[in-house]
């Protein structure tokens, strides 16, 4: 009668083992959670870090476009003083340049 109220030691072993082997698999699962966690949080902020430089790009690339155009429009204003100004006025420029 006793025996069956009370679990004998190779049961309360295997319980044990059991127990040891839950505990591993939840820690092997709790390791995987924050791994992926942290890949996850990395590629969030890799995304951002993405967004961020897209957009500077993108800024740049228009500050650039705008600086083309001010610089063509100086190269014209260049030349029309250059052609209004008796000192560039000389029929021989490469003799001048040498």
């Amino acid at each position: 009668h006793l025996s069956r109220i009370a679990p004998s030691k190779v049961e309360r072993g295997h319980a044990t083992m059991m127990n040891a082997d839950m505990d591993a698999v939840e820690a092997e699962n709790q390791v995987e959670l924050e791994e992926k966690t942290r890949l996850i949080n990395q590629v969030l902020e890799l995304q951002h870090t993405l967004e961020d430089l897209s957009a500077r790009v993108d800024a740049v690339k228009e500050e650039n476009l705008k600086l083309k155009s001010e610089n063509q429009v100086l190269g014209q204003y260049i030349e029309n003083l250059m052609s209004a100004s008796s000192v560039f006025q000389t029929t021989d420029t490469k003799s001048k340049r040498k």
